[in-house]
């Protein structure tokens, strides 16, 4: 028999031990729980340094992930005032990190906008915490087959959110492309968080002259934040500077 490894993430622990109990009831399946974002990422980790990768992960859709420095664990799309992720950014970090790894969104109702962008993120299903127990294990095993799954009363709005998303991308990345090679370069130092200074040492630019390029990239996006900046970069399909083997400043004032 083929087992399938289970990895349940909602930091409601009696929730999720609870989930994590009926799962481990299955004959094919092994499943652990963990009650955080950090507790699940030392999970992923540990189980692929011992080459015990999980299958599945479960992610509640409002999980809370802390960050102790400041810094998200793994990539994410948006990072709040507080410092923290929610689980829909989390599906878009593992997916990235240990891609083999299926995502299963888990959420208290059914919210098509919600559910659009669990899709977007790279997760394979979403399902509502109310749902039966034999519900969940077919989402499971069919995710397995590369299948997606999602409520059926959640289709069309999920449709018409995907489509909306794609209009936005096609507009967002019209925009990108009014910016300059070097606006370019800046706009990507800044969906990797860096702050003006950084960008100036990495750059061998000024810090006033960053902050110009970072007003001019402002200006043509037609945005009045770093936050939205970074957002419309993202839909546009930019992506963040490599920073691999880079020691720099993160956090500071980027506008």
């Amino acid at each position: 028999m083929v087992r399938m490894r289970v990895l349940v993430v909602d930091d409601h622990r009696i929730f999720a031990e609870s989930l994590a109990a009926a799962l481990a009831a299955e004959p094919d399946v092994d499943v652990s729980a963990a009650g955080s974002g950090p507790a699940a990422l030392r999970c992923l980790e540990r189980a692929a340094a011992e080459g015990r990768r999980f299958d599945v992960m479960l992610v509640d859709a409002d999980l809370g992930v802390p960050v102790s420095d400041g810094r998200p664990a793994v990539p994410v799309q948006a990072v709040d005032e507080d410092g923290a992720v929610d689980g829909i950014s989390l599906v878009s970090g593992v997916r990235a990190a240990q891609p083999q790894t299926r995502v299963v969104v888990i959420a208290e109702k059914d919210d098509p906008s919600r559910a659009a962008l669990a899709l977007q993120a790279g997760a394979s299903g979403w399902v509502a915490k109310d749902c039966s127990l034999s519900r969940l294990l077919t989402v499971i095993r069919g995710v397995l087959r590369d299948e997606t799954h999602l409520p059926p009363a959640l289709l069309t709005g999920v449709l018409r959110e995907l489509t909306a998303a794609r209009r936005h991308r096609t507009e967002s990345e019209r925009l990108v492309e009014s910016l300059t090679p070097r606006e370019r370069e800046v706009l990507r130092c800044m969906v990797a968080g860096l702050g003006r200074k950084a960008v100036a040492e990495r750059l061998y630019l000024s810090p006033h002259t960053v902050r110009t390029h970072m007003q001019n990239v402002l200006g043509k996006l037609g945005v009045h934040s770093t936050l939205a900046a970074v957002a419309l970069a993202r839909r546009a399909g930019v992506g963040p500077v490599d920073l691999s083997g880079d020691v720099v400043e993160r956090g500071g004032q980027l506008a």
